[in-house]
């Protein structure tokens, strides 16, 4: 999108966090994680940590592929890596790794993540 980049049609950096933001909640959404079960449970997954490289600029105009999985998760910790590539000829724009944590709010409290995470990680706390 044209706000999404600068004067010269470059992509700023911070719209890459966006797009892998919208991709990580389509992922936990596929995961039965969704918006309505967080609020009824007041359990919210937590950014801690994001590393991001930069491998080449994308353009206004060009067409963007964003891919999230899951990594490793340990106590109540898991990661999540991305890829972000140009459709048109498969060039890897971004590449990182964010660590996330599950937390109870407005407790703040950090949650054990269930031993059978990611799936089916939801009905492990509905207990």
């Amino acid at each position: 999108m044209f706000f999404d980049t600068d004067v010269g049609g470059v992509v700023h950096n911070i719209a890459y966090l966006r797009f892998v933001e919208t991709t990580r909640t389509l992922l936990a959404v596929q995961l039965g994680l969704d918006w309505k079960w967080m609020q009824e449970k007041s359990i919210f997954p937590v950014i801690l940590k994001t590393e991001i490289d930069y491998h080449a600029p994308a353009l206004l105009g060009d067409f963007l592929d964003v891919h999230v999985r899951l990594g490793k998760a340990t106590g109540v910790r898991f990661w999540c890596h991305f890829k972000i590539t140009r459709a048109a000829d498969g060039a890897i724009i971004v590449s990182g790794q964010q660590a996330l944590a599950f937390v109870k709010i407005p407790e703040g409290k950090p949650l054990r993540l269930p031993k059978t995470f990611p799936t089916p990680f939801v009905p492990a706390w509905d207990k």
